[in-house]
């Protein structure tokens, strides 16, 4: 093989790998930030993968709000009318958090299958639902509504 064209083959070999590494460098990074929504059904039912972060959202039950009175420290159940999942969230929860509201909440599961938040959003008015809690609920109604009608 004549030296220039030795030259050309290993500049071009070595840029392919570079971009290749570039690429799987991205494509991993965007893998780990992703956060998925899921349902309290969907937790329920195992579906969420195990060590990672994700969404979970809901109406927050009348009279599961618990707060600690030594701490910033809180616990609350999440339904979709359909099942339910327990949150504990250690902060300022938003002004507009309140029993019977929806709300998404952002953490990983712990090996007891309680969700712990580091992130919790509160819907800001009477008409507005995240669109993944409103979708999630009118699926769980609709699966409530089956299950009677069995």
């Amino acid at each position: 093989m004549h030296p220039v064209r030795k030259r050309r083959l290993i500049l071009v070999s070595l840029l392919i790998v570079g971009v290749s590494i570039a690429v799987g460098l991205m494509l991993m990074a965007l893998g780990e930030n992703l956060n998925v929504f899921y349902t309290p059904t969907q937790v329920h039912a195992g579906e969420v993968p195990s060590g990672h972060t994700f969404r979970v959202g809901g109406i927050v039950e009348e009279g599961s709000v618990v707060h600690d009175p030594d701490s910033l420290a809180v616990t609350f159940i999440v339904t979709d009318t359909a099942n339910t999942t327990t949150i504990k969230y250690d902060g300022i929860l938003p002004d507009l958090f309140r029993e019977g509201q929806g709300i998404l909440a952002e953490g990983k599961l712990d090996e007891n299958g309680i969700f712990i938040a580091t992130r919790v959003l509160a819907k800001h008015d009477e008409k507005y639902m995240p669109p993944e809690v409103d979708d999630a609920l009118k699926a769980a109604q609709d699966i409530g509504a089956y299950k009677r009608n069995q």
